[in-house]
Order: structure tokens, then C-alpha cells, then sequence
């Protein structure tokens, strides 16, 4: 069974940063893809950062230059880093991996950002 568990998560002003980094039970070469996605009260789940099994990564237009998806494979770990941050960005972070047809969560993250 595939155990997704983030971390990093916390209070920060705004204009502050923040590093998730999301721990996967086996090695990360297993997954197609991971991913970091949010959901802000009230508000759909979005996803935010992606990064593919050959490294190559996508970025949501809000978050696009201030924050960065990485993986360390020694590890097992994808990490999202977030700099700038900004109150909208207030949300529960999930990682997300996918393999062939299934969709993994972890259990989510709280980020919030004070103005």
C-alpha cells in the first residue's frame, strides 16, 4: 500500500516561505507523476505543482515563478518549495502521486499565510 505523508507545513507572514516536502513509502521511480495540489475553504481542490517520472515539471499560473517542485530520490521525497508567499495561498497542501491507474493522497498539510 503507497503511504504519502507531508510535512512542513505552519503560520508565515506574508512575503515569507515555506518548504513541504511529501515522503512516499517506496521508491518514486514507481510513480508517473507526483504533484502538490491545495484546497482553500470554501474552494475546489486545485493543483499547483507537478513533476513527471522524467523530471519535467508544471506550474499553476498563481504560484508560477514563486514556487518550485523538486525530488530528491535518495530520499523518496518530492518537495514543494514556496517563497513569496501570499495570503491567498492559505490552504490545506495534499500531495498527490500517480501510478498506472491509481491516484494516491496524502492526508494534507495546513499553510496559512497572514497578512
Amino acid at each position: 500500500q503507497v503511504q504519502l505523508v507531508e510535512s512542513g507545513g505552519g503560520l508565515v507572514q506574508a512575503g515569507g516561505s515555506l518548504r513541504l516536502s511529501c515522503a512516499a513509502s517506496g521508491s518514486i521511480f514507481n510513480f508517473n507523476a507526483m504533484g502538490w495540489y491545495r484546497q482553500a475553504p470554501g474552494k475546489q481542490r486545485e493543483v499547483i505543482a507537478d513533476i513527471s517520472d522524467i523530471g519535467s515539471t508544471n506550474y499553476a499560473n498563481s504560484v508560477k515563478g514563486r514556487f518550485t517542485i523538486s525530488r530528491d530520490i535518495a530520499r523518496n521525497t518530492v518537495n514543494l518549495q514556496m517563497n513569496s508567499l501570499k495570503p491567498e495561498d492559505t490552504a490545506v497542501y495534499y500531495c498527490n502521486a500517480v501510478q498506472q491507474f491509481s491516484t494516491y493522497w496524502g492526508q494534507g498539510t495546513q499553510v496559512t499565510v497572514s497578512s
